[in-house]
């Protein structure tokens, strides 16, 4: 997965706080409005969009002689698609991931844990339980660390 410029994150960062996964998307002119504070010509904000189809990050759609677009992928999958490039980087990733697992909260290791736990649910439920959603459960206030659950 490509990374990210700073204005193909403000872009972004426009589009997915802007629009809903039913709509049928913005164009280069409210998104370039939306960029409060940047003084961007239209022209700027059309090419970093066009740049954002072209490597896959947005979708668009021609609505008479403009463009609309919209995000390819939410944030979050966009996020853990990183997350996932960067275990790729080499090295072992077990140990990646265990350091990655001694560094998040106490909150944010429950947040795991629930995942896990649907996760593995899901693949012994049968056909066609192959994965996690876009569904991300609240978790339980007070759980301990994940630090703990590693050490057993």
């Amino acid at each position: 997965m490509t990374r990210l410029g700073d204005l193909e994150r403000a872009v972004m960062d426009v589009l997915w706080d802007s629009v809903p996964a039913t709509s049928d998307g913005v164009t280069v002119r409210e998104v370039a409005d939306a960029l409060d504070g940047r003084e961007l010509a239209y022209t700027t904000v059309m090419t970093v969009l066009d740049r954002l189809a072209g490597k896959g990050m947005v979708q668009r759609e021609r609505e008479g002689r403009a463009w609309r677009y919209r995000p390819a992928a939410t944030r979050e999958a966009h996020i853990a698609q990183l997350m996932l490039d960067a275990l790729d980087l080499g090295g072992s990733r077990d140990a990646a991931l265990v350091r990655f697992a001694r560094s998040v909260t106490g909150t944010e290791a429950e947040v795991l844990r629930a995942a896990l736990s649907a996760e593995a649910g899901l693949a012994g439920s049968g056909p066609g339980g192959s994965g996690l959603t876009d569904r991300v459960e609240e978790p339980r206030a007070g759980g301990p660390a994940l630090d703990e659950a590693t050490d057993r």
